[in-house]
């Protein structure tokens, strides 16, 4: 396994942690007090607030990060890239895409939104190494 793939693995566990940060305050609580609703998750996500609801956020992008940044990757390896540029470039990616979950988190907006373009340009990257 390559670092790159590594990377594929980790990209694919971070929208499974957001979901877990977003249904913390949840836990451990019974239904009727607010706590998680394993019936009707989506509906109990949707009301939530705070920290909780950007950490659901930063779960939905960190969705649909995936399918670039696998592709890049993929594409990058297929293509004959040093695979060194590959590396760096997926690992760059997972780094920007923890400080990216962090600013979100933290509500961070404007700093969050720059390291989300700094991760599409990893991504973006990959496709013409």
């Amino acid at each position: 396994m390559t670092l790159a793939h590594a990377c594929i693995l980790l990209a694919c566990l971070l929208p499974i942690a957001c979901a877990g940060i977003a249904k913390s305050r949840g836990f451990g609580k019974p239904r009727r007090e607010g706590g998680y609703d394993n019936h009707h998750p989506r509906q109990w996500l949707e009301n939530l607030q705070g920290f909780q609801a950007r950490a659901n956020a930063a779960q939905h992008n960190s969705f649909e990060a995936l399918p670039v940044f696998i592709a890049g990757v993929l594409i990058a390896e297929h293509g004959g890239a040093a695979q060194g540029t590959v590396d760096a470039l997926a690992l760059a990616f997972i780094v920007l895409r923890l400080g990216y979950i962090g600013a979100y988190l933290a509500d961070k907006a404007n700093l969050r939104s720059a390291l989300w373009i700094a991760g599409l340009a990893c991504c973006v990257g990959l496709f013409f190494v």
